[in-house]
């Protein structure tokens, strides 16, 4: 038997999330995020001063939609679910840890790689040296006369800390996300083919993200264009979270990228020239630069046949009925 068909009649064994439970996910996810901004939109937006607690909490309505999904439609059975969610076993433990691995710093190499592309097109004036941008933000951040060490030496020490950022505090707030979005709804849409679940499930976190980004948030942009540049950054970033964890057959390496973005998506106000304006829809990670660097990335992978190794995620129970095969990955 061929290496390819002993993969396809693996994935023929897969555990199948039905519609109902796909679309009731979408649906509470959306909802309840919409619910936890209420506040937000009543009030004065992103400026209101518990804004900062509200937006980690809408982080956690999609692993809020997964509990409620698996506690009263029970599409997983229950000696499953870790593993259909991608949170334990953690086997094998080397293809895990060196995939972390290589999310949390391959994420932060894209969204450098994003910020030298909007650099190159002209998007982007950065100054590496003098970080003169960098401090005049710092400056304008402090009152008049405020004796700063620096800016090299605060930039070095952010740059030494993004790792561990990354893999803690970023990565224990976006746990909430992956959960929802790569622990759950990219299992569940993969019986449709690999790339409809890739694509699909990054444009549906790319609109989850509407009740902030409607208010300013990321872009700046109030309007549909501000969702729909979220939806493009969230499908381009989306297929190399979604491919971490269909290669690694766990949600832990797509936490630590998720982390590790978030994290790092701040370097382009780092590194620009003081005085000269930065377009979040150019600039950064999740704009036109992200999208470009994220392709790259993306074909690279494609070339190297990256998206063709896919471990089970989940097996049907024993008194679950008969699946349909499940289509073989492109």
């Amino acid at each position: 038997m061929s290496a390819h068909a002993r993969r396809v009649d693996g994935r023929d064994a897969a555990l199948r999330i039905g519609l109902g439970a796909i679309i009731a996910y979408v649906v509470l996810a959306c909802g309840l995020a919409w619910l936890v901004a209420l506040p937000l939109w009543l009030g004065e937006g992103l400026a209101a001063p518990f804004a900062p607690v509200l937006l980690p909490v809408m982080m956690y309505t999609p692993a809020v939609a997964v509990l409620i999904v698996m506690l009263v439609m029970r599409p997983v059975p229950r000696g499953q679910r870790l593993r259909f969610l991608g949170m334990w076993p953690l086997r094998p433990a080397s293809r895990v840890i060196w995939m972390s691995v290589i999310s949390l710093f391959g994420t932060v190499a894209v969204v450098v790689l994003a910020m030298l592309i909007a650099i190159a097109f002209g998007w982007m004036k950065a100054d590496f040296i003098g970080l003169s941008g960098f401090e005049e933000t710092l400056r304008g951040a402090v009152p008049p006369g405020t004796e700063l060490p620096p800016a090299f030496v605060l930039v070095a020490a952010q740059l030494a800390s993004l790792p561990v950022a990354a893999a803690t505090v970023n990565a224990l707030a976006a746990f909430g996300e992956e959960l929802g979005w790569r622990g759950f709804l990219v299992p569940a849409l993969r019986r449709y083919g690999t790339w409809t679940a890739l694509l699909v499930s990054g444009a549906i976190w790319g609109l989850w993200h509407a009740p902030v980004i409607l208010l300013g948030y990321n872009f700046g942009r109030t309007d549909i264009l501000g969702v729909l540049l979220m939806v493009g950054g969230c499908v381009a970033v989306g297929v190399l979270f979604g491919w971490t964890r269909l290669r690694s057959g766990s949600v832990w390496p797509a936490v630590f990228a998720h982390g590790a973005l978030n994290a790092a998506a701040g370097l382009p106000m780092v590194f620009r020239a003081a005085g000269t304006p930065l377009d979040p829809a150019f600039s950064i990670v999740l704009g036109i630069s992200g999208w470009i660097a994220c392709a790259i990335v993306i074909v690279i992978l494609l070339l190297t046949g990256q998206f063709r190794e896919q471990p089970a995620l989940a097996r049907r129970g024993p008194g679950s009925a008969p699946q349909a095969p499940l289509p073989p990955a492109s």
